[in-house]
């Protein structure tokens, strides 16, 4: 009896003493990822709040960059930033989050997505869009969502991509209509100035040049939308000219002048509508939408993976603490592990639930449902231990090799914190460069190289 007594607390001690390492690398594998990640998420919607500052900046000190930033060009890179701040925020907390995997159950049934699927309306239009059962495509997809750890249904699944791909259309016809509102209102809006100076405007020159472009959109309203042919723009905007209190005593080139002018303006202003190729480039961009669940599901994929050894382990010790345990069974030990679990939470739970129905049949079930050799073979394990052998002979080796288990487990936590601290700088900090790059260097570097070129053709000109 004594002896016994000594044996349980031997057993309880080395348990609690397992419970403890296990906790103390859990813990310090989550303030690690936390330090990597505490300004990530931050440094990715910067370029969002920067935006402005800097155009504000680059248009005060270099005022040819105006006709960039206040122009369709500028607003494209405007929309092009925050789409790709956007993901790169989504991925980040993603990546913190275990790649988005983390959560309580719910029951996919019951989610908005099968609501909208049960629809007798909507529900033969979806069907349409889903692959027939057994096809490649069908097992592809099913596998897909059991490989990310997703809980959703391949329904729900396929109207998410119907969804984006909705969204995505219509927000791209509205962006291009926007685009080209932008580039009409430049043209009424902005002050014509006649030179490209690196210095702002003075007030007096601003309103000068403000002047000039109310005059000219007096112009433009009378011609815009009308039908002059090719040949005969300029002699029915060479006789508006004459016409205009404003040129009244100009001289012969200054109306020139104001003719070439207007013509530029006014064919911006007719040729700025939706196109037809516009509307095939809303069509690739919904495409892309259509596949953004899927592209989303093969990132939390590779994120699982990163987690998926980690998992194992924390059901390898959990496994060595019962299995000595006096009256421990295997749908004892599923249960623990269920209790515990974050991946395989959804097949251990089926698996849980068919127990009583057969329990070689339900363990054959949750082997089918994995592709993570460890995990099949603690699975084959428990199958043993179902029919064969005690629980205890059927994981003797967890208890041989323990010490090699713990400093795996270590190994392995600092690799995923390095892996995932290099894929979360690159996703981090790919907004704030594309912003310094992309919308300021690049169009200063290229507007200041036309800017020079087109006034040293202007002094060469004169110069004759």
């Amino acid at each position: 009896m004594i002896e016994q007594i000594r044996i349980g607390a031997s057993l309880y001690l080395k348990n609690l003493n397992n419970i403890t390492e296990e906790m103390q690398l859990e813990i310090l594998k989550r303030e690690k990822l936390d330090y990597v990640f505490q300004s990530l998420s931050v440094i990715a919607i910067v370029p969002v709040l920067a935006m402005q500052p800097l155009r504000n900046w680059a248009v005060s000190n270099f005022s040819f960059t105006s006709k960039f930033y206040d122009g369709k060009l500028g607003f494209v890179a405007q929309i092009l930033i925050i789409i790709l701040t956007f993901i790169c925020y989504i991925l980040t907390r993603k990546l913190k989050d275990n790649g988005g995997i983390r959560g309580e159950y719910q029951d996919p049934n019951r989610a908005w997505q099968m609501k909208i699927y049960n629809n007798p309306v909507l529900k033969p239009i979806i069907s349409l869009f889903i692959p027939k059962e057994k096809t490649k495509e069908y097992k592809r997809d099913t596998n897909l969502l059991k490989d990310a750890a997703s809980k959703q249904k391949i329904e729900a699944f396929y109207v998410n991509k119907i969804m984006y791909a909705i969204l995505v259309f219509f927000g791209s016809l509205f962006l291009f209509v926007q685009i080209h509102n932008v580039a009409i209102d430049y043209i009424y809006e902005n002050p014509t100035s006649q030179y490209d100076l690196l210095g702002g405007l003075s007030a007096k020159q601003e309103k000068a040049a403000m002047e000039l472009t109310l005059e000219d959109n007096k112009i433009l309203d009378k011609l815009k939308g009308k039908s002059i042919k090719k040949d005969k723009i300029k002699g029915v905007i060479r006789a508006e000219v004459k016409a205009a209190d404003y040129y009244k005593g100009a001289t012969d080139e200054e109306i020139e002048e104001a003719v070439d002018r207007l013509e530029e303006k006014l064919n911006v202003v007719n040729k700025e509508n939706l196109k037809w190729f516009e509307w095939l480039l809303a069509f690739g961009f919904a495409v892309i939408g259509y596949n953004g669940p899927k592209l989303l599901l093969i990132f939390q994929k590779y994120m699982r993976k990163l987690e998926i050894e980690n998992e194992v382990m924390q059901f390898q010790t959990i496994i060595l603490m019962l299995m000595k345990i006096e009256r421990v069974n295997v749908e004892m030990i599923l249960e623990w592990l269920e209790r515990y679990s974050n991946i395989f939470r959804e097949p251990i739970s089926r698996c849980v639930n068919n127990y009583e129905a057969g329990a070689w049949e339900a363990l054959e079930e949750l082997k089918n449902d994995i592709n993570f050799e460890q995990m099949i073979r603690i699975v084959e394990g428990l199958q043993s231990a179902v029919e064969k052998i005690p629980i205890k002979d059927a994981f003797d080796e967890l208890d041989n090799e323990r010490e090699y288990y713990q400093e795996k487990k270590k190994e392995s936590n600092e690799r995923l914190i390095k892996r995932k601290g290099m894929i979360g700088k690159a996703i981090g900090f790919a907004p704030l460069v594309t912003l310094f790059v992309g919308y300021l260097i690049i169009p200063l570097i290229a507007i200041g190289m036309m800017s020079m070129t087109s006034s040293m053709t202007s002094m060469s000109t004169m110069a004759r």
